[in-house]
């Protein structure tokens, strides 16, 4: 931890040497130079979420235990600008602080723990800073891992480096993982603190299938009608537009009411995406070019941020990228929530179980290649009765699958309950030493 701390102080007054043009907003917050205005009582609840998936996962929790604990005050912090946008639109009613997660300095934590007063630190599936966990664990503030996932190459790496991983872990009061084959990688690297199989709390969110009105209102935007088949492909990676388009195209040919919106998992993709789909000929526009007196056409590139849960609502199929490209696919969750039959490529390894569960239910299916897709699909949108009952497998799947909110919680409210004792203990002695 030593050399971690010396690491980090030789290169930040490099980072802000080098930005002391523009030490504004995120970069100050960032850095610590700009922290969270106090909390005015102890006992707080601070959630940390990544990015926008961790924004999303931290949403019914943070419901729930507006529910469960309504007296304490609820923080959220996030690290990335399109996490917080998304936090910002959805949660900013529900937390009582929402800030940028400063860099792992050691001289941040002082100041920030003292501002914030937290009786629990809660870090929603990723995005581990060893200085906060010993700070925070040096205080008796527990630390528990909520909904948490060991990718393949998370676990090779952290097998590599066990000893490092170990004393990181040891600050960990509790670990809830989302699969047993993430609780059995965890504990398999021995990393010495408790470890518990909760559930993914994806799937206890609050899911709101489309009203007549709103699907009238987005077909609208679109400029699609309510005869014509959509295909949504959502999160979608390098490599994987190409052949999505390459599929639409030989679909059409068979099927010409079918309509695709196609959601890059990077807005720096979309440009491209956009200018690939035009060489090919197809009539396509940005999401942020509408509406539009003329008509669409073939396709719309949605290149916003936070409209990809509700547009899997127009879809009759939908392609979850991030699958087709060894990067181990995205959450499956939103368009079979929608009622919507779920394709996705050989490459799951973030989501196996749940990928494997959503296959059993007969709500999605695995392809393996660009022609597997053509043909899987081909199949299911040629038949609208098998078409239409595959989506409802897919949202049945979702709702037989919900319960771990609750587990969560309930281990959360047990860690505050046993801090408290603790704390009421040390009070007691002092009192009488």
């Amino acid at each position: 931890m030593l050399l971690y701390n010396l690491i980090w102080s030789t290169v930040i007054p490099v980072i802000i040497a080098l930005s002391m043009t523009g030490l504004r907003g995120r970069k100050a917050e960032r850095l610590g130079i700009r922290l969270p205005v106090p909390i005015d009582r102890v006992g707080s609840i601070w959630l940390h979420a990544l990015s926008v998936g961790e924004v999303i996962s931290a949403a019914p929790l943070i419901e729930k235990l507006r529910c469960l604990a309504p007296s304490r005050p609820i923080l959220l912090s996030v690290s990335t600008e399109a996490g917080m946008k998304v936090a910002g639109e959805r949660l900013a009613d529900r937390v009582d602080r929402l800030f940028y997660m400063p860099l792992d300095l050691w001289w941040n934590w002082e100041r920030l723990i003292s501002r914030l007063k937290p009786s629990i630190f809660l870090l929603v599936e990723t995005d581990v800073w060893p200085a906060l966990l010993r700070m925070l664990n040096r205080r008796n503030i527990p630390c528990l891992l909520v909904n948490g996932r060991i990718s393949p190459s998370t676990y090779r790496n952290y097998k590599r480096f066990a000893f490092i991983v170990r004393r990181i872990f040891a600050n960990f009061s509790l670990c809830m993982m989302q699969s047993q084959i993430d609780g059995r990688r965890l504990m398999n690297v021995k990393v010495g603190c408790p470890v518990a199989v909760s559930g993914n709390i994806k799937f206890d969110r609050r899911w709101k299938r489309l009203g007549r009105e709103e699907r009238s209102t987005w077909l609208n935007l679109m400029g699609y009608t309510p005869d014509d088949r959509v295909w949504v492909a959502g999160s979608t990676h390098r490599g994987e537009e190409e052949i999505i388009l390459e599929v639409f195209l030989r679909l059409r040919k068979i099927l010409p009411d079918l309509k695709l919106i196609l959601a890059p998992r990077r807005m720096d993709d979309c440009a491209r995406a956009h200018d690939t789909a035009r060489k090919k000929g197809l009539k396509a526009v940005l999401r942020s070019e509408l509406p539009r007196d003329d008509k669409t056409g073939d396709l719309v590139i949605l290149n916003t941020i936070g409209e990809l849960e509700r547009i899997y609502g127009l879809a009759a199929v939908s392609f979850v990228g991030g699958s087709l490209v060894p990067f181990g696919g995205h959450n499956l969750l939103e368009p079979a929530a929608h009622g919507s039959a779920v394709f996705f490529g050989p490459h799951t390894y973030n989501f196996v179980e749940m990928a494997d569960m959503l296959i059993s239910a007969g709500g999605g299916a695995r392809v393996n290649d660009g022609e597997g897709l053509y043909v899987a699909m081909k199949a299911l949108l040629m038949d609208p009765g098998r078409c239409l009952e595959a989506g409802r497998r897919a949202e049945g799947f979702v709702a037989a699958n919900s319960g771990a909110l609750s587990r969560v919680s309930a281990m959360i409210l047990e860690s505050l309950s046993h801090r408290e004792e603790l704390r009421t203990e040390d009070s007691t002695s002092s009192r009488i030493s």
